[in-house]
């Protein structure tokens, strides 16, 4: 069987599964959940990542940069000016040139601000970067992100650091039934049925971060992550039988 490859841009990954690195109780264990996750792509605050420093002593000293793409992130920024001055610094620093476009529109929710959000990716594909956008899980506003030029759009499952899993399914069924761009699932899930869901809906990847790095054990829970994805990709491949409300017979009621 032909490798199943997730293409982002000129890249391509094994792995569907993007891992953030924030919120863990020490550098190490995030580490040793990176590793245990297979991710091959790692999401960097740039705003909340010292690119500088003695060695040792920063994010960027945890990542293996010869396992991992690095993809920077425009979090905590709540305007496009903002967000884009944000993702040039990244790519300046020699991170990346794909950028994980956030523009908030409230500091309470986190929500995505629509508006600033598609000028920013605008902006942002006018210059040449490979812009994975966060996004509500609103259909309309992933066609016009597309549209505009994104490589990825990612609709959350349900509000950042919230835990609550895929809150509209069939939110995420619509985006997906009009997309020619990878869409990946961002925010929300806290567990590996979480990602089971997304990832049986078909979407093509989940990003998560605190699910692992709160977790009692991230780093049993960034290989439970790791395992959800493979399992939901394979049974959306496989198809699901039909649901019914009355039973089928699994055996057949004459002989062959």
């Amino acid at each position: 069987m032909p490798e199943d490859l997730l293409r982002i841009g000129q890249r391509t990954f094994r792995s569907r599964l993007f891992v953030g690195t924030g919120k863990y109780p020490s550098l190490e264990i995030m580490k040793q959940a990176l590793e245990a996750s297979g991710a091959e792509v790692v999401t960097v605050a740039v705003r909340r990542t010292a690119l500088a420093g003695r060695p040792g002593e920063t994010l960027l000293d945890y990542i293996d940069r010869s396992k991992y793409t690095i993809l920077p992130n425009t979090a905590g920024c709540y305007s496009a000016d903002e967000a884009v001055r944000t993702a040039r610094l990244g790519r300046e620093a020699g991170l990346s040139e794909m950028v994980k476009l956030e523009v908030l529109g409230d500091e309470r929710t986190l929500l995505p601000d629509p508006i600033e959000t598609l000028k920013a990716t605008e902006v942002l594909v006018k210059e040449k970067f490979v812009v994975l956008v966060y996004t509500s899980d609103d259909p309309i506003v992933a066609r016009k992100l597309e549209a505009a030029g994104a490589a990825s759009v990612m609709p959350a499952g349900a509000p950042i650091g919230s835990g609550q899993g895929i809150l509209n399914p069939n939110n995420i069924r619509m985006i997906l039934e009009s997309a020619k761009v990878p869409i990946i699932v961002d925010a929300g899930v806290g567990t590996a049925s979480d990602v089971v869901s997304a990832m049986e809906l078909g979407v093509d990847g989940v990003l998560l971060n605190t699910g692992v790095a709160h977790a009692k054990d991230p780093v049993a829970m960034a290989r439970a992550m790791k395992h959800a994805v493979e399992a939901g990709r394979l049974a959306w491949k496989a198809g699901r039988i039909p649901r019914r409300l009355y039973a089928n017979a699994s055996s057949p009621e004459k002989d062959f």
